[in-house]
Protein backbone atom coordinates (compact mmCIF):
# COMPACT_ATOMS: atom_id res chain seq x y z
CA UNK A 1 0.00 0.00 0.00
CA UNK A 2 1.30 3.44 -0.94
CA UNK A 3 0.81 6.40 1.40
CA UNK A 4 1.50 9.74 -0.25
CA UNK A 5 0.83 13.41 0.43
CA UNK A 6 -2.36 14.34 -1.43
CA UNK A 7 -2.56 18.03 -0.55
CA UNK A 8 -1.94 20.79 1.97
CA UNK A 9 -4.63 22.43 4.13
CA UNK A 10 -4.72 26.23 4.52
CA UNK A 11 -3.08 25.87 7.96
CA UNK A 12 -0.12 24.16 6.31
CA UNK A 13 -0.83 20.62 7.54
CA UNK A 14 -0.43 17.71 5.14
CA UNK A 15 -3.28 15.44 4.13
CA UNK A 16 -2.11 11.99 3.09
CA UNK A 17 -3.80 9.42 0.91
CA UNK A 18 -3.61 5.64 1.28
CA UNK A 19 -3.98 3.49 -1.83
CA UNK A 20 -5.28 -0.04 -1.25
CA UNK A 21 -4.97 -2.88 -3.76
CA UNK A 22 -6.91 -6.15 -3.52
CA UNK A 23 -6.07 -9.50 -5.02
CA UNK A 24 -8.93 -9.35 -7.51
CA UNK A 25 -7.75 -6.02 -8.89
CA UNK A 26 -9.91 -3.68 -6.81
CA UNK A 27 -8.24 -0.40 -5.86
CA UNK A 28 -9.33 2.12 -3.24
CA UNK A 29 -7.95 5.55 -2.35
CA UNK A 30 -8.57 6.87 1.18
CA UNK A 31 -7.92 10.45 2.30
CA UNK A 32 -7.07 11.46 5.84
CA UNK A 33 -9.40 14.46 5.44
CA UNK A 34 -12.78 13.12 6.49
CA UNK A 35 -11.50 9.51 6.31
CA UNK A 36 -12.84 9.89 2.78
CA UNK A 37 -13.19 7.15 0.18
CA UNK A 38 -11.91 9.31 -2.67
CA UNK A 39 -11.82 6.64 -5.37
CA UNK A 40 -12.82 3.02 -5.87
CA UNK A 41 -12.04 0.96 -8.97
CA UNK A 42 -13.66 -2.42 -9.62
CA UNK A 43 -12.44 -4.90 -12.29
CA UNK A 44 -14.80 -5.76 -15.11
CA UNK A 45 -13.69 -9.19 -16.32
CA UNK A 46 -10.70 -8.28 -18.48
CA UNK A 47 -11.97 -4.84 -19.41
CA UNK A 48 -10.77 -1.53 -18.01
CA UNK A 49 -11.64 -1.27 -14.27
CA UNK A 50 -14.81 0.68 -13.53
CA UNK A 51 -14.73 3.73 -11.26
CA UNK A 52 -17.80 3.42 -9.01
CA UNK A 53 -17.80 6.46 -6.67
CA UNK A 54 -17.84 10.21 -7.20
CA UNK A 55 -14.68 11.97 -6.09
CA UNK A 56 -12.14 14.64 -6.89
CA UNK A 57 -8.55 14.70 -8.10
CA UNK A 58 -7.50 17.61 -5.86
CA UNK A 59 -7.92 18.46 -2.18
CA UNK A 60 -9.63 21.83 -2.63
CA UNK A 61 -13.18 20.56 -3.38
CA UNK A 62 -13.17 18.71 -0.06
CA UNK A 63 -13.27 22.09 1.74
CA UNK A 64 -17.05 21.79 1.89
CA UNK A 65 -18.02 21.81 -1.79
CA UNK A 66 -17.95 18.02 -2.13
CA UNK A 67 -21.38 17.44 -0.55
CA UNK A 68 -19.74 14.96 1.89
CA UNK A 69 -18.75 12.69 -1.04
CA UNK A 70 -17.19 9.50 0.32
CA UNK A 71 -16.57 10.95 3.80
CA UNK A 72 -17.33 9.67 7.29
CA UNK A 73 -19.97 11.99 8.74
CA UNK A 74 -20.53 12.42 12.48
CA UNK A 75 -20.50 12.67 15.43
CA UNK A 76 -24.18 12.19 14.56
CA UNK A 77 -25.04 11.65 10.89
CA UNK A 78 -28.12 13.04 9.17
CA UNK A 79 -30.48 15.63 10.63
CA UNK A 80 -31.30 16.59 14.22
CA UNK A 81 -34.36 18.82 14.53
CA UNK A 82 -33.45 22.38 15.54
CA UNK A 83 -30.05 20.99 16.53
CA UNK A 84 -31.38 20.06 19.95
CA UNK A 85 -31.45 16.87 22.00
CA UNK A 86 -31.60 15.88 25.67
CA UNK A 87 -29.55 13.18 27.35
CA UNK A 88 -29.89 12.16 30.99
CA UNK A 89 -31.94 15.28 31.68
CA UNK A 90 -29.45 17.71 30.17
CA UNK A 91 -30.23 19.67 26.98
CA UNK A 92 -27.64 20.25 24.25
CA UNK A 93 -27.54 22.65 21.30
CA UNK A 94 -25.71 21.84 18.05
CA UNK A 95 -24.78 24.19 15.17
CA UNK A 96 -27.65 24.95 12.77
CA UNK A 97 -26.10 24.43 9.34
CA UNK A 98 -29.25 23.23 7.52
CA UNK A 99 -30.86 26.47 6.30
CA UNK A 100 -30.23 27.90 9.76
CA UNK A 101 -32.93 25.65 11.18
CA UNK A 102 -31.48 22.20 11.86
CA UNK A 103 -28.21 20.32 12.34
CA UNK A 104 -27.02 18.25 9.37
CA UNK A 105 -24.17 15.77 9.84
CA UNK A 106 -23.27 17.59 13.09
CA UNK A 107 -22.68 21.04 11.67
CA UNK A 108 -20.22 22.84 9.39
CA UNK A 109 -17.20 21.31 11.13
CA UNK A 110 -18.30 17.69 11.38
CA UNK A 111 -16.04 14.67 11.07
CA UNK A 112 -16.03 14.94 7.26
CA UNK A 113 -14.07 18.21 7.60
CA UNK A 114 -11.51 16.88 10.09
CA UNK A 115 -7.97 15.71 9.52
CA UNK A 116 -8.02 12.09 10.63
CA UNK A 117 -4.67 10.30 10.90
CA UNK A 118 -3.52 7.00 9.45
CA UNK A 119 -2.48 4.79 12.38
CA UNK A 120 -2.15 1.35 10.71
CA UNK A 121 -1.74 0.28 7.12
CA UNK A 122 -1.02 -2.72 4.92
CA UNK A 123 -1.43 -3.59 1.25
CA UNK A 124 -5.19 -4.05 1.33
CA UNK A 125 -6.27 -2.16 4.46
CA UNK A 126 -5.89 1.07 6.40
CA UNK A 127 -7.06 2.34 9.80
CA UNK A 128 -7.58 6.02 10.57
CA UNK A 129 -8.21 7.64 13.96
CA UNK A 130 -9.82 10.86 15.20
CA UNK A 131 -10.18 12.45 18.64
CA UNK A 132 -13.31 14.53 19.22
CA UNK A 133 -13.04 16.43 22.56
CA UNK A 134 -15.91 17.05 24.96
CA UNK A 135 -17.95 20.03 23.77
CA UNK A 136 -16.98 19.49 20.14
CA UNK A 137 -19.87 20.89 18.05
CA UNK A 138 -21.90 20.93 21.30
CA UNK A 139 -21.68 17.21 22.07
CA UNK A 140 -20.83 15.87 25.53
CA UNK A 141 -18.00 13.39 26.12
CA UNK A 142 -14.58 12.95 24.58
CA UNK A 143 -14.99 10.52 21.69
CA UNK A 144 -12.21 8.37 20.28
CA UNK A 145 -13.03 7.12 16.78
CA UNK A 146 -11.43 4.58 14.44
CA UNK A 147 -12.30 3.92 10.80
CA UNK A 148 -10.96 0.83 9.05
CA UNK A 149 -11.20 0.14 5.32
CA UNK A 150 -10.22 -3.26 3.92
CA UNK A 151 -10.44 -4.84 0.48
CA UNK A 152 -11.73 -8.42 0.64
CA UNK A 153 -12.16 -11.07 -2.02
CA UNK A 154 -13.96 -11.15 -4.28
CA UNK A 155 -14.29 -7.42 -5.08
CA UNK A 156 -15.52 -6.24 -1.68
CA UNK A 157 -14.78 -3.09 0.33
CA UNK A 158 -15.30 -3.56 4.06
CA UNK A 159 -15.83 -0.59 6.39
CA UNK A 160 -15.67 -0.85 10.17
CA UNK A 161 -16.36 2.11 12.48
CA UNK A 162 -15.48 1.97 16.18
CA UNK A 163 -15.74 4.53 18.98
CA UNK A 164 -15.46 4.90 22.77
CA UNK A 165 -16.40 7.75 25.08
CA UNK A 166 -15.57 8.97 28.59
CA UNK A 167 -19.09 10.38 29.19
CA UNK A 168 -22.57 9.64 27.92
CA UNK A 169 -23.04 11.01 24.41
CA UNK A 170 -24.79 10.22 21.13
CA UNK A 171 -23.02 8.62 18.18
CA UNK A 172 -24.27 7.80 14.70
CA UNK A 173 -21.38 7.49 12.26
CA UNK A 174 -21.98 6.89 8.57
CA UNK A 175 -20.12 6.84 5.31
CA UNK A 176 -21.53 9.10 2.60
CA UNK A 177 -20.52 7.64 -0.79
CA UNK A 178 -22.18 8.59 -4.07
CA UNK A 179 -22.27 5.53 -6.35
CA UNK A 180 -22.31 5.52 -10.12
CA UNK A 181 -21.55 2.04 -11.39
CA UNK A 182 -21.18 2.67 -15.12
CA UNK A 183 -19.94 6.24 -15.58
CA UNK A 184 -23.28 7.52 -16.88
CA UNK A 185 -24.23 11.18 -16.54
CA UNK A 186 -27.32 10.39 -14.47
CA UNK A 187 -27.30 7.42 -12.08
CA UNK A 188 -31.04 7.62 -11.56
CA UNK A 189 -31.28 5.20 -14.48
CA UNK A 190 -29.61 2.59 -12.28
CA UNK A 191 -31.78 -0.19 -10.91
CA UNK A 192 -32.24 -0.34 -7.13
CA UNK A 193 -33.62 -2.85 -4.65
CA UNK A 194 -33.89 -2.03 -0.92
CA UNK A 195 -34.54 -4.76 1.67
CA UNK A 196 -37.10 -2.72 3.57
CA UNK A 197 -40.87 -2.60 3.99
CA UNK A 198 -41.05 0.72 5.86
CA UNK A 199 -39.59 4.23 5.82
CA UNK A 200 -39.43 7.02 8.41
CA UNK A 201 -41.35 9.79 6.57
CA UNK A 202 -40.25 13.41 6.86
CA UNK A 203 -41.84 16.84 6.84
CA UNK A 204 -41.11 19.63 4.38
CA UNK A 205 -37.77 20.32 6.09
CA UNK A 206 -36.68 16.65 5.85
CA UNK A 207 -37.14 16.08 9.60
CA UNK A 208 -38.72 12.71 10.55
CA UNK A 209 -42.31 12.98 11.74
CA UNK A 210 -41.77 10.06 14.10
CA UNK A 211 -43.99 7.76 12.06
CA UNK A 212 -42.87 4.46 10.56
CA UNK A 213 -44.97 3.84 7.46
CA UNK A 214 -45.32 1.03 4.94
CA UNK A 215 -43.90 1.61 1.47
CA UNK A 216 -46.34 -0.63 -0.44
CA UNK A 217 -48.06 1.36 -3.16
CA UNK A 218 -45.80 4.40 -2.74
CA UNK A 219 -42.86 5.75 -4.80
CA UNK A 220 -40.59 4.37 -2.06
CA UNK A 221 -41.42 0.76 -2.87
CA UNK A 222 -38.09 -0.77 -3.90
CA UNK A 223 -38.83 -4.24 -2.55
CA UNK A 224 -38.35 -5.53 -6.08
CA UNK A 225 -35.60 -4.15 -8.32
CA UNK A 226 -36.63 -1.17 -10.44
CA UNK A 227 -35.17 1.93 -12.05
CA UNK A 228 -34.72 4.75 -9.54
CA UNK A 229 -36.01 7.46 -11.85
CA UNK A 230 -39.77 7.76 -11.42
CA UNK A 231 -41.85 10.37 -13.24
CA UNK A 232 -45.46 10.66 -12.12
CA UNK A 233 -46.79 12.36 -15.26
CA UNK A 234 -45.58 13.42 -18.70
CA UNK A 235 -43.42 16.51 -18.55
CA UNK A 236 -42.99 16.47 -14.78
CA UNK A 237 -39.69 16.27 -12.91
CA UNK A 238 -38.48 12.92 -11.53
CA UNK A 239 -39.56 12.08 -7.99
CA UNK A 240 -36.80 13.07 -5.56
CA UNK A 241 -35.53 10.57 -2.99
CA UNK A 242 -33.96 11.55 0.33
CA UNK A 243 -35.39 9.26 3.01
CA UNK A 244 -34.42 6.62 5.55
CA UNK A 245 -35.50 3.02 4.93
CA UNK A 246 -36.12 0.74 7.92
CA UNK A 247 -34.07 -2.30 7.00
CA UNK A 248 -35.48 -5.77 7.54
CA UNK A 249 -32.18 -6.87 9.08
CA UNK A 250 -33.12 -4.97 12.26
CA UNK A 251 -36.47 -6.72 12.66
CA UNK A 252 -36.66 -9.92 14.67
CA UNK A 253 -33.11 -11.03 13.93
CA UNK A 254 -30.03 -11.22 16.09
CA UNK A 255 -28.12 -7.98 15.76
CA UNK A 256 -24.66 -6.65 16.44
CA UNK A 257 -21.58 -5.53 14.55
CA UNK A 258 -20.72 -9.06 13.41
CA UNK A 259 -24.18 -9.77 11.98
CA UNK A 260 -24.58 -8.29 8.52
CA UNK A 261 -27.85 -8.22 6.60
CA UNK A 262 -28.47 -7.47 2.94
CA UNK A 263 -29.66 -3.86 2.73
CA UNK A 264 -29.71 -2.96 -0.97
CA UNK A 265 -28.60 -3.87 -4.48
CA UNK A 266 -27.72 -1.27 -7.10
CA UNK A 267 -27.11 -2.21 -10.78
CA UNK A 268 -25.62 -0.09 -13.57
CA UNK A 269 -27.59 -0.48 -16.84
CA UNK A 270 -24.63 0.03 -19.19
CA UNK A 271 -22.24 -2.59 -17.86
CA UNK A 272 -24.39 -4.76 -15.58
CA UNK A 273 -22.12 -4.14 -12.61
CA UNK A 274 -23.98 -4.79 -9.35
CA UNK A 275 -23.31 -3.51 -5.85
CA UNK A 276 -24.71 -5.40 -2.87
CA UNK A 277 -24.66 -3.40 0.35
CA UNK A 278 -24.56 -5.47 3.55
CA UNK A 279 -24.60 -3.80 6.95
CA UNK A 280 -25.11 -4.15 10.70
CA UNK A 281 -27.01 -0.84 10.74
CA UNK A 282 -30.82 -0.62 11.13
CA UNK A 283 -31.38 2.09 8.51
CA UNK A 284 -30.36 3.11 5.00
CA UNK A 285 -30.64 6.71 3.80
CA UNK A 286 -31.19 6.78 0.03
CA UNK A 287 -30.48 10.12 -1.65
CA UNK A 288 -30.65 10.25 -5.44
CA UNK A 289 -28.78 13.55 -5.79
CA UNK A 290 -31.80 15.23 -7.38
CA UNK A 291 -30.81 18.72 -6.21
CA UNK A 292 -27.03 18.43 -6.31
CA UNK A 293 -24.70 20.69 -8.22
CA UNK A 294 -20.97 20.15 -7.78
CA UNK A 295 -19.06 23.35 -8.59
CA UNK A 296 -15.67 21.64 -8.84
CA UNK A 297 -14.87 19.13 -11.59
CA UNK A 298 -14.75 15.52 -10.51
CA UNK A 299 -12.53 12.59 -11.51
CA UNK A 300 -10.92 13.22 -14.87
CA UNK A 301 -12.55 16.65 -15.14
CA UNK A 302 -16.09 15.26 -15.19
CA UNK A 303 -18.99 17.54 -14.32
CA UNK A 304 -21.23 16.10 -11.64
CA UNK A 305 -24.77 17.36 -12.13
CA UNK A 306 -28.14 16.34 -10.72
CA UNK A 307 -28.36 12.60 -10.18
CA UNK A 308 -24.66 12.05 -10.92
CA UNK A 309 -24.46 9.57 -8.05
CA UNK A 310 -26.72 7.70 -5.66
CA UNK A 311 -25.92 8.08 -1.96
CA UNK A 312 -26.53 4.89 0.03
CA UNK A 313 -25.81 5.73 3.68
CA UNK A 314 -26.03 2.87 6.19
CA UNK A 315 -26.76 4.40 9.59
CA UNK A 316 -29.21 4.80 12.47
CA UNK A 317 -32.40 6.74 11.81
CA UNK A 318 -32.34 10.55 11.38
CA UNK A 319 -33.20 12.62 14.48
CA UNK A 320 -32.98 9.46 16.61
CA UNK A 321 -32.16 11.34 19.87
CA UNK A 322 -35.61 12.96 19.70
CA UNK A 323 -37.63 9.78 19.06
CA UNK A 324 -37.53 7.24 21.88
CA UNK A 325 -38.99 4.46 19.70
CA UNK A 326 -36.15 4.73 17.16
CA UNK A 327 -33.06 2.54 17.75
CA UNK A 328 -30.87 4.25 20.32
CA UNK A 329 -27.73 6.19 19.40
CA UNK A 330 -26.59 6.67 23.01
CA UNK A 331 -23.04 5.56 23.87
CA UNK A 332 -21.86 5.37 27.48
CA UNK A 333 -18.47 4.90 29.14
CA UNK A 334 -17.36 1.28 29.10
CA UNK A 335 -19.34 0.53 25.93
CA UNK A 336 -17.83 0.10 22.47
CA UNK A 337 -19.59 1.51 19.43
CA UNK A 338 -18.89 -0.79 16.48
CA UNK A 339 -20.61 -0.88 13.09
CA UNK A 340 -19.79 -2.74 9.87
CA UNK A 341 -20.77 -2.26 6.25
CA UNK A 342 -19.60 -4.17 3.19
CA UNK A 343 -19.86 -3.11 -0.44
CA UNK A 344 -19.82 -6.31 -2.52
CA UNK A 345 -19.45 -5.98 -6.31
CA UNK A 346 -20.22 -8.56 -8.96
CA UNK A 347 -21.57 -8.88 -12.47
CA UNK A 348 -25.38 -9.04 -12.49
CA UNK A 349 -26.90 -11.93 -14.44
CA UNK A 350 -28.22 -10.87 -17.83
Amino acid sequence: MAVTVFGILPDGSEIREARLVGGSGCEASILELGATLRDLLVPLGGRKPQRVVLGFDALEPYDGRAHHAGAIVGRCANRIAKGRFSLDGISYQLPLNEKGLHSLHSGPNGFDRRAWRIVEHAGDQVTLALLSPAGDQGYPGTLKVWCRYQLLEPATLKLELTATTDAATIVNLAQHPYFNLDGSEDARDHELMVAADFVTPVDGELIPTGEITAIAGTPYDFRSPRVIRQVRSQGSSPFGYDVNFVLRGANGQSSGPDVLAHAATLVGPRNGLALELWTSEPGLQVFDGHDLSFAAPGHGGRHYGEGAGIALEAQHFPDSPNHAHFPSVVLRPGEIYRRRTEYRFHQAPR
